[in-house]
């Protein structure tokens, strides 16, 4: 309609110095303009019918990705999050649910009940995608390559990366591939979101170095740092967030729909390496994904409060239990502890408040820190032990 109302101005103005030069009858020239007018609505009316509504063009991006390989059925769309759930085939409440709800929490779902479907909720199914990187350089053609095998709708798929203290080329690397995928690759193929920011700590520690355990500390404190600057700028209305890291050898195509099917608030599998190739032999990369113990439990309640614990180290026995110690049958397993290395959470986690601590809590920094702080607010967290993804050796 702007472009009608700028062609309509446009008529008016030439009709004047039409009239001007001419001295037609100012009915002539009413008549005339209000035919020019109409044209121009009804070709307006049929370029809008030709147009494909969003509609139309959700199903031919739907049909490319299916070409492609995806399967992904849309999840119905939810009641907002805030709004106690019904049961399965259910439409009200039963007298026996809502005598469970305090007068006042009733009064606060009548008052509120009419506007759910006008708040603002996230989208189901969404996914954001973190990743911090410092000198990746190397690493980008593999975590791409891993990103176009999995079997998610890039509609849904969201990045965001955080490049922090590099002094090789992953912030042009990351450029780079975001033109690949959003500007020259086909629509179908484009994440929803491809965002790189940058925040340098100037935290300097060589890479030979990085797993002194003297030097843990002040790196995990670092690497907090990052993520929770990353995903305060990063989330947006996504459901869910991913944190993979840039380095990872190989995880299956299906992991996504894999770990959303348990449905729990932070879930992680096990992260394995090669430490052998010929024949292959795997053992725990991620120490970090861990459950107390009795043993670990009572060494805990001989340290002081600001002692900080970090695992992986033969010299500093802290007696939990890693996920390959767990036995076939416990496919599912309550976790105290996590790593990084593909973690798994829903984002109202983060947007309660739940992050990365910097400082030492229940004696963790980071993501074994995010585990404990995500616990005492309330949510659950669990690791795959038979659930593998792979790292490469560094």
């Amino acid at each position: 309609m702007e472009e009608v109302k700028t062609a309509k101005e446009a008529l008016i103005a030439r009709a004047g110095r039409i009239r001007a030069n001419v001295r037609l009858p100012r009915i002539v020239v009413k008549i005339a303009l209000g035919l020019a007018v109409c044209v121009l609505i009804l070709l307006s009316v049929q370029y809008l019918s030709d147009s494909p509504s969003v509609e139309q063009e959700g199903k031919e991006v739907s049909k490319y990705i299916h070409a492609l390989g995806y399967e992904y059925l849309p999840q119905p769309k939810e009641e907002s999050a805030w709004i106690p759930k019904l049961g399965p085939g259910k439409s009200r409440w039963s007298r026996g649910e809502l005598e469970t709800f305090s007068d006042e929490s009733r009064k606060v779902l009548k008052n509120n009940y009419g506007l759910a479907r006008h708040t603002i909720d996230p989208k189901s199914d969404s996914i954001l995608i973190l990743t911090p990187m410092k000198n990746s350089a190397a690493y980008i053609s593999k975590y791409f390559e891993l990103l176009d095998g999995l079997k998610y709708p890039r509609s849904k798929i969201s990045l965001a990366f955080l490049v922090s203290d590099s002094t090789d080329d992953t912030q042009q690397r990351l450029i780079e591939a975001k033109r690949k995928y959003q500007e020259d690759g086909p629509i179908g193929t484009r994440f929803k979101r491809f965002d790189i920011h940058r925040q340098d700590f100037f935290y300097a520690l060589p890479q030979n170095k990085r797993h002194m355990p003297r030097a843990q500390r002040d790196r995990r404190i670092v690497m907090a740092r990052a993520r929770n600057y990353l995903w305060t700028r990063a989330l947006e209305d996504e459901q869910w967030v991913a944190w993979i890291d840039s380095d990872l050898a190989s995880y299956p195509r299906t992991i996504m729909r894999d770990l959303m099917a348990y449905d729990k608030d932070v879930i992680v599998p096990n992260c394995l390496y090669a430490y052998k190739k010929n024949p292959p032999r795997y053992r725990v990369y991620d120490f970090n994904a861990w459950q107390e113990t009795p043993e670990s439990l009572a060494m805990i309640e001989t340290l002081k409060e600001d002692d900080f614990l970090v695992e992986g180290y033969k010299n500093l026995k802290t007696h939990r239990k890693y996920l390959d110690k767990f036995e076939k049958n416990e496919t599912l397993v309550p976790l105290d502890g996590v790593g990084g290395t593909f973690t798994l959470v829903k984002s109202h986690v983060h947007r309660s408040g739940v992050g990365f601590p910097t400082w030492v809590f229940q004696h963790q920094v980071e993501t074994e820190g995010f585990a404990k702080l995500a616990k005492a607010n309330g949510y659950g967290v669990f690791g795959l032990p038979h659930y593998n993804i792979y790292h490469i050796k560094n």
